[in-house]
């Protein structure tokens, strides 16, 4: 396949180009390209080409919660949203926390998956012999939860931490809330208003002080250890103290922001309530401008969903029964170029942190930019479009979606993954393309 007239924007640059694909990777780049022999050409419009987004958190729910989401059903939102490649969590059920287990699930997704995709390995208070023996290409990550009481994968032992960050031969991501200091904001939240919390309080639930102590240790433990650590969903300006700015080559300790706590403040609890309920929570509109900026200075390396399904019914009890999560991953790049067209960021960045950076930081093989010999992960998207997010045009498996009712200010026109169209104009290709990750 040709693809022609292009606005490529890639690598900090941004040129008018055709590329070309041949057996699922990109051939060549160049100004103007005489396509061979049998050649489909698919004229771009000088619309932009960008790489496929990378989503390093996501949770498709597969195994075990499958009535809220599966790996077929969740990536299949995910290229419709341009999104090619994908990290999933390893908090299911049972949870991935042995390499047995990892492997049933490498095995469950081949065949059946829209996008490309890896799995994290999941850390436990019993399993650090497990995590030991892990090999670089066997897992994307091992996933901490710092501070999340996820089936039995919160890790609280302080001799397990010290040996995960001691001896884990892959990076250490972690999930940062305090759970001691959540507990009694609980307390403290039942006593003013029984079970019926409103979800307002959540933030103060899930506050400041407790994402920022849980994330002081976790980077401590990283200077100690000299851990290749990387914080996931940072959403106070409080703990922005502890990364440094400046390019993420030279980083022993990096972290991401997601596109919710990028776009969204405490002032949406007001109309959305349990809907946009999260953890850790979005916060106020000083902590999001706050985000959006460090994301400009490059003290935040890297954007993500953390994609989290659930159905509209377990949504819609009290506070405490409501579960945490939002599904964001197919309008996490509109909901970005929204902010490129509020003046908040740019396209350039938004490429770097949502794809180049991704792959640099994982050391991911041959994806992520769009370049010669690498894979033909690709999404076009027409800036001058827009996308209403309506209920039935919402692809997840639970139905809905918080961004419902909105107008967003771009449409994805096309998706490549390995060279293939997976999407193009509100259709998804019956057929999945997506490979397993490998990482150099």
């Amino acid at each position: 396949m040709l693809i022609t007239n292009a606005h490529i924007i890639n690598e900090e640059h941004e040129i008018a180009a055709d590329v070309l694909i041949r057996n699922g990777r990109i051939e060549k780049i160049a100004r103007q390209i005489t396509a061979p022999a049998g050649t489909v050409i698919y004229d771009a419009k000088g619309q932009w080409l960008l790489p496929g987004l990378i989503d390093d958190q996501v949770h498709f729910r597969e195994p075990g919660l499958t009535h809220k989401g599966d790996l077929h059903s969740e990536s299949r939102a995910a290229v419709a949203g341009g999104v090619t490649t994908y990290f999933d969590m390893p908090n299911n059920k049972p949870t991935i926390s042995t390499r047995a287990l990892l492997a049933e699930k490498y095995a469950a997704a081949q065949g059946r998956s829209f996008a490309n995709y890896a799995f994290y390995f999941g850390a436990a208070n019993d399993n650090l012999a497990e995590i030991e023996a892990l090999q670089r290409d066997e897992a994307c990550a091992l996933k901490v939860f710092m501070g999340a009481s996820t089936g039995n994968m919160l890790v609280d032992d302080p001799k397990v931490l010290e040996g995960i960050f001691a001896r884990c031969p892959l990076i250490v991501v972690t999930h940062c809330e305090d759970t001691p200091t959540i507990k009694l904001n609980e307390d403290a939240a039942r006593a003013k208003y029984g079970e019926d919390v409103p979800a307002w309080e959540h933030p103060n639930i899930r506050s400041v002080e407790a994402c920022y102590k849980s994330t002081e240790l976790a980077v401590g433990l990283a200077k100690k250890h000299g851990t290749q650590l990387h914080v996931l969903h940072l959403t106070t300006a409080r703990e922005l103290e502890f990364f440094t700015a400046g390019p993420m080559a030279n980083k022993q300790i990096t972290v991401e922001a997601c596109v919710h706590h990028l776009a969204m403040d405490a002032r949406d609890y007001a109309a959305l309530g349990n809907l946009i309920k999260c953890n850790p929570a979005i916060k106020t509109p000083e902590d999001r401008k706050a985000l959006v900026q460090a994301v400009m200075q490059d003290r935040i390396d890297i954007i993500a969903t953390d994609h989290a399904p659930h159905t509209a019914e377990e949504k819609a009890q009290s506070y405490f029964k409501a579960p945490s999560g939002l599904p964001l991953v197919q309008h996490s790049l509109l909901m970005l170029i929204d902010l490129v067209k509020k003046g908040e960021m740019n396209m350039r960045t938004v490429v770097h942190k949502a794809c180049h950076a991704t792959a640099e930081r994982f050391g991911i093989r041959d994806r992520g930019y769009v370049r010669e010999g690498y894979w033909a992960d690709l999404v076009l998207v027409d800036p001058h479009g827009e996308t209403r997010v309506h209920k039935s045009n919402v692809l997840y498996k639970c139905g809905w979606s918080p961004l419902e009712g909105r107008t967003l200010p771009a449409r994805v026109v096309a998706t490549w993954v390995n060279g293939e169209i997976v999407y193009e104009n509100g259709a998804v290709n019956p057929q999945p393309r997506g490979q397993r990750v490998r990482f150099a």
